[in-house]
């Protein structure tokens, strides 16, 4: 699909969209009056088309009547409009007559050793603030930024004879590269316009949802790669159908929050009770939770990790955001055991999409 071309908006338009964009954005509220009512779904931009968060949310606004604008730098079958979120004018003229961003378009971590510091600077950054700003002078009613929970960078490891972190909202970020640094400054940048511009804005943070491989080599080698994904679902994995959910949850409930962070993974078997242990005998916690995983990891010859160093809490994104993650280790198993793929439709019908055109190893494009 070509870039579609859009009559971009002069400033002496902007009175006008953002009135319009306002109705709309009582209509994401469910607001009850007559005009509302007869309206159709409001229009969304959705950042990062081509990316496997963009494609499956545009999949999922389509499916649901939502008019979708896709913008990314690479042509898909999602992207409507194929360009820069650092190109002013072309983001202006996307958010026209449109009530909600989703915001996925990023450099990501497997871009750091191929990219430099000042791209991940130019996109994640400037791109962000350059897309926020726009947006709250469109009269834009909800603006959702997808980050990550690498954005807890150094905080992810305790040291050395401590128990497993428990982390919450409530951890400060530690960078450990780039990526971290940048998407951190993202958020805070998202914050700022919100309280200066009033635009309504929900961070969510997620947990790993890829496809691919793991980037750690020992790892790799050492387990087959659906057992290190479903050990995943324990502490640091989300199927990207929960996470597809809970942008939608976020995009309707922004203009209620006004600005929120919320860590988006599955959710947690464990209790801060079990940290001490997690960290070296996590098998033992797993069996006393799950008696009926040690038979099938056995059939299949899989093993749980002998240790976790983390474990991500999504209790303020169920509580506040009223979101339902369907996808957990307890479904994961129930899959195994009848021998039926743990991902959901959504994440089966996206696939990989890597992340690099050239051979770079376990994220080049497919």
């Amino acid at each position: 699909m070509g870039t579609e071309r859009l009559n971009r908006p002069t400033r002496a338009k902007t009175t006008g969209r953002r009135a319009e964009n306002r109705r709309k954005t009582e209509c994401l509220r469910g607001g009850p009056t007559p005009i509302v009512a007869i309206m159709t779904q409001p229009r969304v931009l959705v950042t990062g088309s081509a990316g496997h968060l963009g494609d499956a949310l545009s999949r999922v606004l389509r499916g649901r009547g939502y008019p979708v604008t896709g913008l990314d730098v690479l042509d898909s079958p999602s992207t409507t409009v194929t360009g820069s979120i650092t190109d002013r004018e072309l983001v202006r003229s996307c958010l026209d007559g449109v009530s909600a961003v989703l915001h996925t378009a990023t450099l990501h971590k497997p871009h750091v050793g191929s990219h430099s510091q000042q791209d991940f600077l130019d996109t994640n950054v400037t791109g962000t603030h350059l897309l926020a700003e726009e947006a709250a002078a469109a009269g834009v009613g909800s603006f959702v930024f997808t980050s990550s929970t690498s954005a807890f960078g150094r905080a992810l490891t305790p040291a050395a004879g401590q128990p497993a972190a428990w982390i919450t909202e409530d951890v400060a970020p530690v960078p450990r590269n780039i990526y971290g640094v940048t998407k951190t400054a993202a958020e805070n940048l998202c914050e700022i316009i919100q309280r200066d511009r009033g635009l309504p804005v929900v961070v969510l943070r997620t947990a790993r949802f890829f496809p691919e491989p793991d980037d750690t080599d020992d790892v790799r080698q050492a387990y087959d790669d659906g057992n290190i994904k479903a050990n995943e679902y324990l502490y640091r994995r989300v199927d990207l159908q929960d996470v597809a959910d809970a942008h939608l949850l976020a995009m309707e409930r922004a203009p209620q929050i006004g600005f929120g962070r919320y860590i988006v993974s599955a959710t947690t078997p464990f209790t801060r009770d079990d940290l001490g242990e997690l960290r070296t005998a996590a098998p033992d916690v797993v069996g006393r939770l799950f008696p009926d995983y040690e038979a099938e990891y056995r059939r299949r010859g899989w093993r749980m990790f002998p240790g976790l160093g983390r474990v991500y809490v999504n209790a303020k994104a169920r509580d506040e955001l009223g979101w339902a993650p369907r996808y957990d280790f307890r479904h994961v198993l129930d899959a195994l055991r009848e021998d039926r793929d743990f991902r959901s439709p959504l994440a089966v019908a996206v696939g990989a999409k890597g992340y690099h055109a050239e051979s770079t190893g376990v994220y080049t494009v497919r």
